[in-house]
């Protein structure tokens, strides 16, 4: 009770922060003096990328965020160039350097630069493209496109004079076609070498300013919010009525199911935050993602304890404790650090690949959780065989089948992944892409559900508490005693007794090899 209130409580808190935070009513990509890059015969700056879908025909009245309409908007966009480059130009020049604006669909990237005689690809127009192609030198190469002549769309800007500095016109480019839309910045003038930006550009979707990739996941996380909630009210109605007999175990399901519920709400206002201003605040963020590792920690620290048999057949960890808080640290700092960076300022929908480095130790500290929790449930399926506890016995293989399952669907998703990466360079197939987080979120969910099936709170809980004596639940200890005067149930349980002293004896032994292996 006390968690779902502290719940409660936290999503309160969230809502008044988000209501808080200020509406700058922009989705912005900002630059602050960017520097631009040789690239070929160019100087360039990438400008952002997003998935956009088409504007609504229809689309009339006052500018909202839900109107239908959308756009690439250019704000109080400033080039500076060195002073060694401006003092090359007389004070009475007209135009003494060229940026150009490009924004073209991912479809259309062949539409721009070109090859001489079969060489290599240039991005501006030189003296022999200009012959074969009829470009315009020192110029981007420009074809139009198949579907609309009139993109991709270049805009021109011009230094003046021997001034350092110049401002590019404002201007919106509306989008009429869904696609992954990307924005460069480019010179072709070989003086300007040096060249920085600043300002912002403004993109927005008719729905919002969520770039395509990410607007869906806005409607995921409400519906896994409310999948969570219905979870939560059934759980804990059953832990409420039956609170005496609650174990360690499912105090442990308690908070899982208490963090996932925060968390998925976390995640849907900090869209919707996004959505509504355009920006991703870091502090709401970084929360945001924290919450989200220590979810994912504390849910895999769990499996792997009931997979120890916690609580069942042994009533500690023992000398593991300190071993599985290690490997929780490590894997909360993998799993922090890696959401940071996909999560934490980012607004393109085309990830770098840096975060390659932070991907690694993620899924090698998940591959060796596997490998541990699949080896300690086989040691406590032995164990609960020995002890012939057939309920217990029951309940850890439908455990394991259920992982088994998991495992299975995780390998796969992954090989798919990796193929849908792979034959999608350049994001063309953005819309269905919110998919590949989803089903993490949706796995996680379906194996808690699992749990709290198999350890739902009721008045037997007790049963499937770990007990000193071995045979608690024996059936065949229970037909022996059935039908017997009070003297031969005395000697039934006394042989029990001596029965399960040598058992007790082999299993610390058990557990103690188990300890020095794992060291």
């Amino acid at each position: 009770m006390d968690l779902v209130a502290a719940a409660a409580a936290a999503i309160l808190v969230l809502l008044a922060v988000a209501a808080a935070v200020p509406r700058t009513a922009a989705s912005i990509h900002a630059y602050d003096l960017e520097p631009f890059r040789e690239v070929g015969n160019s100087v360039l700056l990438s400008g952002g990328s997003e998935g956009i879908v088409a504007s609504d025909p229809d689309a009339r009245g006052p500018f909202r965020i839900e109107d239908g309409r959308a756009y690439i908007k250019f704000d109080n966009i400033s080039f500076w160039r060195s002073k060694e480059s401006a003092e090359q130009h007389s004070n009475m020049g007209h135009s003494t350097g060229l940026i150009q604006a490009i924004i073209f669909e991912a479809s259309d990237r062949d539409n721009i630069g070109g090859s001489a005689y079969g060489g290599q690809r240039s991005i501006c127009c030189t003296p022999d493209l200009a012959k074969l192609e009829g470009c315009k030198q020192g110029e981007v190469i420009r074809r139009p496109s198949s579907v609309d002549p009139n993109w991709p769309v270049i805009l021109s800007t011009h230094f003046r004079a021997d001034y350092i500095f110049t401002k590019m016109e404002p201007n919106q480019v509306n989008i009429t076609k869904t696609g992954m839309y990307n924005l460069f910045f480019i010179s072709c003038d070989p003086k300007l070498r040096g060249l920085t930006m600043s300002g912002k550009t403004i993109w927005k979707n008719p729905d919002g300013y969520l770039p395509g990739r990410m607007a869906p996941l806005m409607k995921f996380y409400f519906f896994m919010s409310m999948a969570y909630l219905a979870l939560s009210f059934i759980w804990f109605a059953q832990y409420i009525r039956f609170w005496r007999d609650i174990l360690p175990l499912q105090n442990c399901i308690s908070l899982v199911i208490a963090l996932g519920l925060f968390e998925m709400t976390l995640w849907y206002f900090e869209f919707l935050n996004f959505n509504d201003t355009g920006v991703r605040p870091i502090g709401i963020t970084t929360w945001v993602v924290t919450v989200g590792a220590v979810r994912k920690t504390v849910s895999r620290l769990l499996i792997l304890t009931v997979s120890m048999g916690y609580g069942v057949v042994r009533p500690t960890l023992g000398g593991l404790t300190s071993k599985v808080l290690l490997l929780g640290v490590t894997y909360f700092l993998a799993s922090e650090l890696l959401s940071i960076t996909e999560n934490v300022g980012t607004i393109n929908d085309i990830s770098g690949k840096a975060k390659l480095l932070l991907v690694l130790p993620d899924a090698f500290l998940d591959a060796f959780l596997i490998l541990w929790i699949f080896t300690s449930i086989s040691r406590t399926l032995e164990k609960l065989q020995a002890r012939r506890s057939s309920v217990k016995l029951d309940i850890y293989r439908k455990f394991t089948n259920a992982l088994a399952v998991a495992v299975i669907a995780s390998v796969s998703w992954i090989g798919y992944e990796v193929y849908f990466k792979a034959t999608d360079p350049f994001s063309e197939r953005w819309q269905s892409a919110w998919i590949i987080t989803a089903f993490w979120d949706i796995l996680s969910l379906v194996l808690l559900c699992v749990m709290c099936y198999l350890w739902a709170p009721s008045q037997n809980s007790q049963r499937y508490a770990y007990s000193g004596e071995a045979g608690d639940d024996d059936e065949e200890a229970q037909s022996l005693t059935k039908g017997t005067s009070d003297g031969n149930i005395g000697l039934v349980k006394l042989d029990k007794k001596e029965r399960n002293a040598d058992h007790a004896d082999a299993f610390s032994l058990e557990d103690e090899a188990e300890e020095d292996k794992l060291e």
